[in-house]
């Protein structure tokens, strides 16, 4: 497969609505789940400011990834799919441009990253660039990451509003400096702000002041990605980054699996019994789901690595309720509430406020569905209550947000009659979710579908 420019085209698979499958039995399941969402869209904005082409292998193949190849094909950047695809699709060539191409219109979808990371690379055009997103994004919080471009020189005209759309007047270089930014409401902010700094003409002193700092192990991987690259990011205090202004290597970069997209598979066996294996586990990650084994122990479940797996296998005395922080692991949040609502005891998950601020109200929109079903789960200022009870089939509303959507499916496995209204939301990150999961309630001891024609080249 070869070509000049990058047209993905995923699959959209199942849409609409869709009944959610009840298990027959405990599972035995290895399940393969794609690249990751926030390694892969990091790793092509690295390489679309590196000082030569990147090879990004295994990355994810979804509706935001797709967004942001968009996007960065917008500003000039060439990327190509490499032949021999793998069971998600082809590994990614992306060859940069200095300065980036203005002049075009930046659509981000429902993409938190692509708003937050590409904003920070549009003052680097050489004309304005537009950025806009779909109607259900535009809620989405960028006042915070609108000043602080501002406070490095970047050029943005949002009509007053501090949010979507708005335009930037890209000259080509932006100043950098020190900059103070209250990050509370998305770690995305940071990240956009830390990604771009190699770039800036003095770098970045960056500085968070405020409430809470959510997400910390996604600005962790972004610190990440920058050493790798040749980058060194100094952390004076907490809440304290410098940056400096230097080259981003170009070079090739290996895509770990999404494991909060594993979330969900792993989570089924505890709700029916048996096991699930996801092979190819890292074992170090900065990922917010390497934290699942620890969550799910906790929960009761039976965690063991093996042959570079992770394993979980549910336990004897079913599901455990919690007190949870998951400040660190918001993303988490709807599959551990859906393994709540079939625990022994009431559970608490706090520190999750600014998941409010994602593709829907997560905290709200969690509260409604188990209602709707029967269920009872009390909204919290900073989290969610949630008591368990005895749940019954009925519509489960994905409210346009893709872990919705999966923790529907989560409840279905033991509740007949579960109906999700919109399973093709779960395209955003993984368009593969409806075969996946059918696969591992069949047994199947790798749930790795190749889809030859998921993607193209123009």
């Amino acid at each position: 497969m070869t070509g000049d420019v990058y047209s993905p085209v995923p699959p959209r698979g199942v849409r609409g609505h869709w009944h959610a499958p009840v298990a027959s039995g405990p599972l035995s399941a290895s399940v393969t789940v794609p690249g990751s969402k926030s390694l892969t869209n990091r790793e092509l904005i690295l390489a679309s400011l590196a000082d030569g082409p990147s090879r990004l292998c295994s990355p994810l193949h979804s509706e935001d990834s797709q967004r942001m190849i968009e996007a960065l094909q917008s500003l000039g950047v060439t990327i190509t799919p490499e032949e021999g695809a793998g069971p998600f699709g082809p590994d990614l060539l992306v060859t940069p441009r200095w300065p980036l191409r203005g002049g075009g219109v930046v659509d981000c979808g429902q993409a938190g990253t692509v708003m937050r990371f590409v904003a920070g690379l549009a003052g680097f055009a050489d004309g304005e660039v537009t950025i806009t997103a779909h109607e259900t994004a535009l809620h989405r919080p960028m006042g915070a990451m609108i000043k602080a471009l501002r406070d490095v020189g970047v050029d943005i005209d949002d009509g007053g509003h501090w949010a979507l759309p708005f335009s930037v007047r890209g000259h080509g270089h932006v100043r950098g400096g020190e900059v103070v930014i209250d990050a509370s409401a998305s770690s995305q902010f940071v990240s956009g702000l830390l990604l771009a700094a190699p770039r800036f003409d003095v770098g970045l002193h960056l500085i968070h002041r405020g409430e809470r700092l959510p997400s910390m192990p996604h600005i962790d991987m972004t610190v990440e990605a920058l050493s790798h690259r040749g980058v060194h990011v100094e952390r004076p205090t907490a809440g304290e980054w410098v940056v400096p202004a230097g080259p981003l290597r170009g070079k090739d970069i290996a895509i770990e699996p999404d494991l909060s997209n594993a979330a969900p598979f792993l989570a089924a066996a505890m709700v029916v019994g048996g096991s699930v294996s996801v092979p190819g586990w890292p074992a170090h990650s900065t990922q917010p789901g390497a934290m699942l084994g620890d969550i799910l122990s906790l929960m009761g479940a039976r965690v063991a690595r093996r042959g570079g797996a992770l394993t979980v296998t549910g336990g004897a005395n079913g599901i455990q309720g919690v007190d949870l922080d998951l400040s660190a692991a918001g993303e988490l949040t709807p599959t551990i509430v859906g393994l709540a609502a079939f625990a022994d005891s009431p559970t608490t998950l706090y520190g999750i406020g600014h998941i409010r601020g994602h593709e829907t109200d997560r905290i709200a929109a969690l509260v409604s569905e188990l209602r709707a079903l029967g269920g009872h789960a009390e909204e919290l200022p900073d989290g969610i209550r949630i008591f368990p009870r005895p749940l019954q089939g009925g519509r489960w509303r994905a409210h346009h947000d893709h872990r919705l959507a999966t923790t529907g499916a989560l409840v279905g496995l033991a509740v007949p009659g579960v109906e999700i209204d919109d399973i093709g939301t779960t395209a955003k990150t993984m368009p593969e979710f409806p075969q996946l999961w059918q696969r591992m309630l069949e047994g199947g001891s790798d749930g790795a579908t190749p889809r030859p024609e998921a993607l193209q080249a123009s």
